[in-house]
């Protein structure tokens, strides 16, 4: 009979031997495993030559026509001057961007962490970096002739010393932003549109 003691001992050693046996100094040597996967692929470092490949770099390309997730065809508008005129022209809101209060929230969020420090909280080109003199000639969206696909071009490719933000925003972001830049551009011309009302009245009813 086998006692206690000796199962522990027989036990403990079996234990250290696999600790032992699954060590190796190799750096690319995974273990010895117990029931590996079915298929159990060779470990590589990213970019480092492998005869595996015909190429000898481990790191593969995309398939020819992958498109990302989220990928927006934009090959209609170019990033120069005709690109902007075309987007002015005929790029449309898609309709599935509707200006609901939670869509506005967003936008205004997406304008304060991306736009506003230039343009200024209001859109009237006083953000903080033009106050403080690192960026002048900001102008107000209130002088700006711009529509929704301009502020999508521009936010696209970027204009004048403003760089790109493809980047940052998703196409959908740059639409909702594109609709936030037009509310405070309405917001700015408001007051002289009512005050241009104002004074034909008076001079009618004079």
């Amino acid at each position: 009979m086998i006692r206690k003691g000796s199962i522990n001992k027989l036990f403990a050693f079996t234990a250290a031997a696999i600790v032992l046996i699954a060590c190796n100094k190799e750096e690319n040597h995974r273990g010895y495993q117990y029931m590996p996967d079915m298929y159990d692929g060779p470990a590589l470092e990213a970019y480092s030559p492998t005869d595996l490949f015909s190429d000898s770099t481990s790191s593969r390309e995309p398939v020819a026509g992958t498109i990302a997730r989220g990928f927006m065809s934009y090959t209609d508008y170019g990033a120069d001057a005709a690109g902007y005129d075309s987007a002015k022209a005929y790029l449309q809101m898609p309709s599935s961007i509707m200006a609901t209060e939670a869509t506005m929230e967003e936008a205004k969020e997406l304008y304060r962490i991306f736009c506003g420090h230039c343009h200024g909280d209001k859109g009237d080109g006083q953000g903080v970096l033009v106050k403080n003199e690192k960026f002048l000639g900001v102008p107000s969206y209130a002088d700006r002739d711009i529509n929704y696909g301009t502020i999508f071009h521009v936010v696209t490719y970027g204009k004048g010393v403003m760089g790109s933000h493809a980047s940052q925003v998703t196409p959908e972001e740059r639409w909702k932003l594109a609709m936030y830049v037009m509310k405070l551009k309405e917001d700015l011309t408001a007051p002289a549109e009512e005050e241009t009302t104002e004074e034909t009245e008076e001079t009618t009813e004079s």
